[in-house]
Formats: structure tokens, C-alpha cells, sequence
């Protein structure tokens, strides 16, 4: 199993299996052409894809929109940010999926009054992949000039190939119960990993 092996094999693993996903791959191969600061494709793409491959499923099923993220600190307008997603309308037109554009130094503006809860401000854009609430959304993946890709994953690629669910310690428990039952309602393999540390003991 992929989950089971050294890293920098699992590395190699993780990119054999997003190459199969032919949208996600589009979607890289446009997104470096915007050259967004610190950009990131991001969270469900990405572990949907692993866990549909690994359980022999089309690449792409389930998959409804593909995020990226990216870092601009010196300007944080809706006008600007709205410019880059416009920007982003007119690169990855034709594309049989939505693709969201987010400026993740400027969520803590307005992530309380959609969510309910504050949010510090991010310093880049890993540090906002760091706040998801579950490991397996933890994972950024970038294309390279030089053709390569970068990966940021910082809880590590064994839960993402073993389809395990796996709270982040200190993060909210609503998403992760949010992904539980929707887990439940979909029937699939992934393995849920309760952690009362986190706040779910559910």
C-alpha cells in the first residue's frame, strides 16, 4: 500500500496518481501561467482524486470544483482579489469543472461573518492550508517552471492513500463532522478517526 511506504516514494505515488486526473493536470498547467504569488491547487481536488484512484473509480468523480489558493499581502481589496478570479474565469474557460480563486491573505476579513468564528490572519498560503480541520485536506500541490511539482503536506501523505478522515488537533470540530456525515451518506471506504483532543469525541 502507498500509505505504507517511505515519503519520498509515497511523493512519487501522489504525483503518478494526480497525473491521472487530466482536469486537475489542466487545471495546474493553466494556473502557472497566472503566476499567482504563492499559489496552491488545494484540499478536496486532490485527496478526492487519490481516494477515487486508489479505490478504483474515475479520476475525477465527485469532484465538483478544483481551489487555488494564493498570497497577496500588499493588497488586500475585494477588488484586487476579484480581479485575479476574473483573470481566472478567462484562463480556465472551457474546463469541465469550477475553478475557485482565493486570496488567503485576506480570509480573516471575512471568515467570521460567514462562518461564525474568527480567524487569525494567515502569513502565507501555507499557513492556510495548515488551518483546515482534517489532515487529509492538508495538501497543496503547485506546478514548477521547471516542470516538477511542488508539494506542501504537512501531516504527511499516509492518511490521504489510506482514506483516512483525521481531525487536526486545535482546529473546529464542525467541518469535520460535516465531512463524517457526508462520508456516511456517500458510503464510501474512507476510515473516520475520532480524536476527542480535537473537540469531536462523537
Amino acid at each position: 500500500m502507498l500509505g505504507r511506504l517511505p515519503l519520498v516514494e509515497q511523493l512519487d505515488g501522489l504525483r503518478s496518481v494526480l497525473s491521472q486526473n487530466e482536469v486537475l493536470t489542466d487545471v495546474m498547467t493553466r494556473a502557472a501561467t497566472m503566476e499567482l504569488p504563492g499559489w496552491y491547487v488545494t484540499a478536496g481536488c486532490l485527496f478526492q482524486t487519490v481516494w477515487n484512484v486508489v479505490t478504483d473509480r474515475p479520476p475525477t468523480s465527485g469532484i465538483k470544483d478544483y481551489d487555488i489558493f494564493y498570497f497577496d499581502g500588499t493588497d488586500l481589496s475585494w477588488e484586487a482579489e476579484d480581479a485575479a478570479i476574473k483573470a481566472g474565469q478567462e484562463v480556465f474557460a472551457g474546463l469541465p469543472a469550477e475553478v475557485e480563486i482565493r486570496n488567503e491573505a485576506r480570509v480573516h476579513l471575512w471568515y467570521e461573518q460567514k462562518f461564525g468564528v474568527p480567524c487569525p490572519p494567515h502569513e502565507s498560503t501555507e499557513a492556510a492550508i495548515d488551518s483546515f480541520a482534517a489532515t487529509t485536506c492538508c495538501l497543496g500541490v503547485r506546478l514548477e517552471a521547471d516542470g516538477g511539482l511542488r508539494v506542501y503536506a504537512p501531516h504527511g501523505l499516509s492518511d490521504v492513500f489510506n482514506l483516512v478522515v483525521r481531525p487536526c488537533l486545535g482546529r473546529p470540530a464542525a467541518g469535520h463532522r460535516a465531512r463524517r456525515a457526508r462520508a456516511a451518506a456517500a458510503g464510501d471506504e474512507r476510515e473516520e478517526q475520532a480524536d476527542t483532543r480535537a473537540g469531536d469525541g462523537t
